[in-house]
């Protein structure tokens, strides 16, 4: 199972190139991979059915993630997944070949499309045979999202976006809830395994977290109800027909809407019995049948029809496989096949109506049969079977529901209920065959002063899915038997202890029995409401407009909106000073208020300062006179090198208290904070104005002041508080024993917290990403011109100042005022006008660069046992650029960093992430670390921790941080006064001095 998701997400990920080679032929290629994995389900049968008995078998596969988290790769395959994944699997490939004649031969978001298509069908297999309450969760979001997209495809249209939105809102939601469910259930069993989960089902219903289980229960149908758009969440499936029929067809029909009643179907057995189950898949499954059944009759489009249709079948559904009863096991599953395949053929033939005609709207759709005759017999085969006409699958499926539900409420155990729900099932099967025969009449029939609708001849490979679903359809209804076998474990599933399982059989005929006398009921009432459309109209015409979901979620949304723009408006005023007034006095209030409630007398043994470190008074000093200058600063240039002051400080405080890992990168991030500081500050006044007085600035004092205060006495009671033996005592032999160095604060994080050092480069990468984008509209800014790139006569071939002109007068400029020839190296810096330039620092950056660099790596290689690091070295060769940067200007840094910022995070996160998923492709843990000992010539013995690799990743992200600060804050900002300084009159004349044809 693990090795079928791997092949079909790795062929989602190339699917753009081969779409970029093939074209929409690709679909084909696509197609394979699903179409592989259904024959090796096939395989599979053996194996999930024993041959000596029909109790069921399991093929599990387990992959250890973090054992200590609970977390692992645990599949499991048994009836029901076996069932669920022939659906998933085989619709899926049969839609992917649809595909191939739906689309444009030339769409240019083919790739994309056929790739997260494809990766939806690797989504739901992954969720389908998960076996992990959390995998399930995480392959239930992946669902979400690709959902999303796909229904989203169609990007320029408002009506594709805003369904893509809703959906997405809506099942995310409910997602949200069955987490939290998901989470309560793994963790009152003590395993997060499903299987283990429901064996334990009948000891946690009646133990001492029964109240909690049950919650837990209500929270996991929640998802089940947004995602199978059961009322009053189903107003998001119709919304969501803007996506492609191929769409419609896979996700609405076999695949997506299907998940929640996959997990209805899954937890049946354990959780029928828990306290609001009924309730709820019994209630909102017929209310979601009528009311589906009901909009089904007022829609004018066919594929609204069939949407409509779908939401009614899908609370058809969730009562039947909800009752917890083995004959209704027996009959949901049965009607679960048969739905997925009838409902998926009248999807596709729909999309081959309208891509033929161009119209999907019954009022105008006329003689649509007479122009295709197979296709008409297609769908004819799909819709019986949707309304239960004999000797089709749904027939078969619908009559073990009826009998099944006969029992239920007309046994000698029945409900006082029962007997109303059968007869509300009776009710929507009668809808079920209204909308159905509208659907053939809409689409295919004649109709009388309706222009014949011209219509273009299909291809046979066009119509070769929904045929071939048809097909299954009559040998599902003329020969159950082998569904009826694939089924029968699952539904033996729900006998009680001790007793066989009476689930029936399914069959063509059954005799003469109440079901088919329901049956005969419903065909009869739902022609006569078919002949009968003209009233059954006015009666719909009466119901008010305002009875409408979508209109309530609206309505929601536009309120959450307001509520939003209220709080918002109050909230953030655009004041830094406020902004901090409400941070801060939080910041002090809570502690302090928490700090007096204790009323703890202070910890024994405080001293102001270290005895055996007295220069501790001396950098103390340095820090609140470098704090105080800060304030009285006048200069935003003084303010923050006071700030830059007391950041040194600290470090001394760091190298004092025997910590120089800490101290150097304190020191280095203070360095590089200070220089991206006074270049954004070139932007700004150099004065502080506007500074608030009076009244505001004693609030502030006192504010600040307690805040400080609050913090020092928040330290020393944490401090003192501690009963427990450090964990940070292991750290030492931890570091050495499992991460192989000496450097403890290194192998922390780059091994035994690997984990949060992974999430703060992810931040970094963020962080780098957001400043780019508040400095470059169009671009990140990575193509920055070189020195090089620009030639003396390009100079004089411009019509205006813009990027290149500019870049070329500041050459020219440059090249005037050099009489120096070009250089091999530090040559941008005569691009500098001479007022700019400082000999000196050239010489120094000349001198000391390249033994930066040396020194950057050497930190991050030796990092692993002496002070250093990747973050470290990263830092250190990021302040190297910064120095080649202010003794060059923008075009030094052009020239010494050739690779772009974007390329260098990306590359440093994907050389981390690669460290933590090579071991557990080997067979070990995420970010687990191995130690190699080898002998080399020259070196001698050498250890290598793998470890080395996450910190090479970091040096990586560091370097790609700080080029993309010089780059936003540095060079752009450089241009944009380029761009002011440089007025048409002084271009000119350095175009005349640089062609030869002006005055030196």
């Amino acid at each position: 199972m693990i090795t079928v998701l791997a092949i079909i997400f790795a062929a989602a990920t190339v699917a753009p190139f081969i779409f970029k080679k093939l074209g929409r032929n690709a679909f084909h290629v696509l197609a394979a991979v699903p179409a592989g994995a259904f024959v090796w389900l096939l395989f599979q049968y053996g194996a999930v059915y024993p041959a000596e008995g029909r109790t069921g078998g399991t093929l599990e596969e387990v992959l250890p993630w973090i054992p200590d988290l609970k977390l692992e790769f645990a599949f499991r395959m048994d009836v029901l997944a076996w069932v669920m994944s022939l659906l998933v699997l085989g619709v899926g490939s049969l839609v992917l070949v649809y595909c191939a004649r739906y689309f444009k031969t030339k769409d240019p978001g083919l790739g994309g499309f056929g790739a997260q298509l494809l990766a939806f069908a690797g989504a739901m297999f992954g969720l389908v045979t998960s076996d992990d309450l959390l995998m399930l969760f995480i392959f239930w979001e992946l669902t979400t999202i690709l959902s999303y997209l796909l229904i989203g495809y169609a990007r320029t249209r408002l009506a594709a976006r805003r369904s893509a939105l809703q959906a997405l809102m809506v099942t995310t939601a409910g997602g949200l809830a069955m987490l939290v469910g998901l989470i309560i259930l793994g963790q009152a069993a003590g395993t997060y395994r499903i299987s283990g989960v429901l064996e334990q089902a009948g000891s946690l219903m009646t133990g001492p977290m029964q109240g909690a289980v049950s919650a837990a229960v209500v929270l996991v149908l929640v998802g089940a109800v947004t995602k199978s758009a059961l009322v009053p969440f189903h107003f998001w499936l119709p919304g969501a027909m803007a996506a492609p029929t191929p769409v419609s067809a896979y996700l609405h029909a076999a695949a997506m809407v299907k998940a929640g009643i996959y997990i209805v179907a899954r937890l049946a057995p354990g959780f029928a019995a828990s306290e609001f189950w009924l309730p709820l898949t019994l209630g909102l499954g017929l209310a979601t049948m009528l009311v589906g059944g009901y909009r089904a009759l007022r829609q004018t489009d066919i594929k609204l029809i069939l949407a409509y249709g779908t939401v009614s079948q899908l609370g058809f559904l969730t009562m039947v496989v909800g009752l917890g009863r083995p004959d209704a096991a027996l009959a949901g599953l049965a009607l679960l096949l048969a739905h997925g395949l009838f409902k998926a053929a009248l999807f596709l033939v729909v999309g081959i109506i309208d891509h033929q005609s161009g119209t999907r709207d019954i009022r105008k759709l006329s003689g649509v049969f007479r122009s295709s005759r197979a296709l008409g017999i297609v769908a004819a085969v799909a819709a019986a079977s949707m309304a239960g006409v004999p000797p089709l699958a749904g027939f078969v499926a619908k009559e073990s529901v009826f009998e099944a539900f006969v029992h239920y409420g007309t046994g000698h155990d029945a409900p006082a209920w029962g007997i109303w729900i059968l007869a509300g099932l009776v009710a929507g099967s009668i809808l079920t065959f209204a909308y159905s025969a509208r659907f053939m009449w809409g689409a295919f029939a004649t109709k009388p002063g309706v222009e014949p609708t011209p219509f273009k001849a299909i291809k046979p490979s066009f119509l070769a899915a929904p045929a071939i679903l048809s097909f299954l359809t009559v040998v599902y209804g003329l020969w159950p038997v082998p569904v009826d076998t694939w089924i029968q474990p699952y539904a033996a599933l729900f006998a009680a202890p001790g007793e066989t399982a009476d689930a029936g059989h399914l069959a063509l005929w059954h005799g003469l029995t109440p079901a088919l006398g329901l049956t005969a009921i419903t065909f009869v009432a739902g022609a006569a409401m078919f002949y009968g459309r003209n009233v059954v109209a006015r009666a719909q015409g009466l119901v008010p407009d305002w009875v409408d979901g979508d209109r309530a979620y609206q309505h929601t949304i536009g309120a959450l909106d307001d509520i939003a723009v209220w709080v918002t408006g109050r909230t953030q005023r655009g004041s830094l000073y406020f902004y901090l007034t409400v941070i801060l006095s939080v910041a002090f209030a809570v502690p302090l208020a928490a700090l007096l409630l204790a009323n703890r007398p202070l910890p024994e043994g405080m001293y102001w300062i270290d005895p055996n470190s007295p220069l501790q008074m001396i950098a103390g000093v340095g820090i609140i006179a470098g704090a105080l200058a800060a304030v009285r600063a006048n200069k935003r240039f003084l303010a923050v090198l006071m700030v830059s002051v007391t950041g040194y400080g600290i470090a001394l405080m760091f190298a004092l208290q025997g910590a120089p890992d800490l101290a150097l990168t304190q020191m280095l991030v203070e360095t590089i904070v200070l220089v991206a500081f006074v270049l954004a500050m070139r932007s700004l006044p150099a004065e502080l104005r506007d500074r608030t007085g009076g009244r505001l600035r004693v609030i502030r004092v006192i504010i600040g002041a307690a805040f400080g205060i609050t913090m020092i006495f928040v330290a020393i009671f944490a401090m003192g508080a501690r009963v427990a033996t450090p964990v940070s005592l292991e750290f030492p032999r931890l570091a050495y024993e499992g991460g192989g160095g000496l450097n403890v604060v290194n192998v922390t994080l780059v091994d035994i917290r690997a984990w949060d050092t992974f999430g703060e480069i992810s931040v970094l990468a963020v962080a780098a990403t957001g400043v780019a984008s508040l400095i470059f509209v169009r671009s990140r800014g990575d193509r920055i011109r070189t020195a090089a790139s620009v030639p003396e006569g390009s100079v004089g071939r411009r019509t205006g100042v813009d990027r290149d002109s500019r870049d070329g007068v500041t050459l020219a400029v440059a090249r005037k005022f050099s009489d120096v020839a070009r250089d091999a190296w530090l040559v941008a810096g005569r691009t500098l006008a001479p007022e700019r330039r400082s000999i000196i620092f050239e010489v120094v950056t000349r001198l000391i660069f390249h033994s930066m660099i040396v020194f950057s790596i050497y930190l991050l290689l030796a990092g692993h046992n002496l002070p250093g690091g990747g973050f470290a070295g990263g830092l250190t060769a990021g302040l190297a650029l910064t120095i080649r940067y202010l003794a060059g200007g923008r075009f030094e840094l052009s020239e010494a960093a050739t690779v772009s910022a974007g390329t260098l995070l990306g590359t440093g996160l994907a050389t981390a992430a690669a460290s933590g998923f090579v071991p557990l492709l080997l067979g070990g843990q995420v970010f687990q670390s191995a130690i190699i000992e080898f002998w080399l010539p020259v070196f001698g013995d050498v250890k290598f921790v793998t470890s080395t690799i996450f910190d090479i990743g970091v040096y990586i992200v560091v370097v790609g941080l700080a080029l993309d600060v010089l780059r936003s804050l540095g060079a752009e900002i450089d241009e944009h006064f380029e761009g002011k300084r440089v007025p048409l009159a002084e271009a000119d004349a350095a175009e005349q001095a640089v062609s030869g044809k002006g005055n030196s």
